[in-house]
């Protein structure tokens, strides 16, 4: 029996600004949509070629999500990691860096952290 990684899930408030800001700060692209008949609810998955990450909006929901004390995070490699930092300072959504362990975190639109690790970093150190 062997599990392939598929996909991680968030709830997000406005799903359209959530959309343009996966494309602009991690260069996601929107893969497939499904819309409820009913309107209730909205996915979208946006993704880099290989994983996904699924936008989900919900009609019904009107205040933000509850992350609790946000201890987890997802994370993505970059191959150009000044690149990227100097995008997400731009865009003023880097919410955590430390350059000791060379990494920061940005926060989408609805408070989730994305961690940001340059490309040539082992698969798990911290």
């Amino acid at each position: 029996m062997k599990f392939t990684y598929y996909h991680c899930n968030i709830n997000v408030l406005d799903l359209k600004k959530s959309v343009a800001f996966y494309e602009k700060a991690l260069g996601l692209r929107e893969e497939k949509r499904k819309k409820a008949s009913d309107g209730s609810y909205e996915i979208v998955f946006m993704t880099d070629g290989a994983h996904a990450v699924e936008l989900t909006w919900l009609r019904d929901k009107k205040t933000p999500y509850d992350l609790g004390d946000n201890e987890s995070h997802i994370a993505f490699k970059v191959d150009d990691y000044e690149a990227a930092h100097a995008l997400h300072e731009e865009m003023g959504c880097i919410c955590y860096e430390n350059e000791k362990l060379g990494l920061y975190f940005i926060n989408d639109p609805d408070g989730y952290w994305l961690e940001i690790l340059p490309q040539n970093r082992g698969n798990v150190e911290h």
